[in-house]
């Protein structure tokens, strides 16, 4: 698919080749009723529209869009009509060699049923005195003897006097601009990848580390539980053994507590001297 150039002047209101005039309310018709899907106007040669494709004046691009802007002319403002194409790439590689550089607009001031003027075509030449002021004033004096009669579709038609053009395409700058723009975040993104990298190396390092602390942390915890664990059946055995063997003294002391006190007797006192001094009765 061609690029879209930027949009250029193709043509202003005033004088035709045929002695007619170019109405202003023409040029806002066109720029208001142009669609490339209703009737697409080419870009030929000399308007010369040719019937074989490897013809030197086969097709060079089609009429992408049209819009109007107001220009100033020998300090008069008049209405131009700018158009917007999709060259093939032997225009673009004449018009970069300097040929081809003027262009003309061919108008059907009645197009079909819609009774406006429309677009049909657009001219590429070497020659704007062949479409200027010469040929305008032989058309206006003998317009039936107008060179450019055999190259109209339709009798009625007629060619603006040639505008000089820069054919820019409109997607060459975007496309360095989206590719520098492109190749800018790509390197952007890189860089944030490079260094996110690097951190997440770095923090890599510092949770592996973290994970082996804590492991070793927990083996250390483990070993003190089974050690603990031990340590614990072993008290557990030596309370049963206490257990056990205090029941039995329990048990004992008991039955040594519910003896009959009434099976023994005090043994008498001791008698001594008046002083209080107990003496054996040895």
């Amino acid at each position: 698919m061609p690029k879209s150039s930027k949009f250029f002047r193709v043509a202003v209101e005033g004088a035709t080749t045929d002695g007619r005039v170019i109405e202003r309310a023409w040029i806002e018709q066109m720029a208001a009723s142009y669609d490339a899907k209703k009737y697409g106007a080419r870009v030929w040669m000399e308007h010369i529209r040719g019937v074989v494709a490897d013809s030197p004046f086969r097709a060079y691009g089609d009429v992408t869009a049209l819009k109007t802007e107001e220009v100033e002319i020998d300090g008069k403002k008049k209405l131009a009509l700018f158009a917007q194409i999709a060259p093939l790439p032997e225009l673009v590689a004449m018009t970069k060699a300097g040929q081809k550089v003027y262009s003309s607009i061919e108008v059907n001031p009645k197009f079909s049923d819609s009774g406006q003027a429309y677009l049909m075509g657009l001219g590429v030449t070497d020659s704007p005195a062949s479409l200027g002021t010469e040929i305008l004033s032989f058309a206006a004096q003998h317009p039936d003897a107008s060179p450019f009669a055999k190259r109209k579709q339709q009798a009625e038609n007629l060619f603006t006097a040639a505008t000089e053009f820069s054919l820019e395409l409109e997607d060459d700058d975007a496309a360095e601009g989206a590719m520098a723009g492109l190749l800018k975040g790509m390197r952007e993104r890189l860089d944030k990848f490079t260094g996110r990298a690097r951190k997440t190396e770095a923090n890599a390092a510092d949770l592996a580390q973290a994970f082996g602390d804590l492991l070793g942390a927990t083996e250390k915890v483990a070993d003190a539980t089974d050690e603990n664990t031990d340590a614990l059946k072993t008290l557990r055995a030596d309370f049963a053994a206490l257990r056990k063997d205090h029941t039995a003294l329990q048990a004992k002391f008991d039955a040594i507590d519910t003896t009959d006190a009434a099976n023994h007797s005090h043994r008498p006192p001791a008698t001594g001297d008046k002083a209080g001094i107990e003496q054996t009765d040895c």
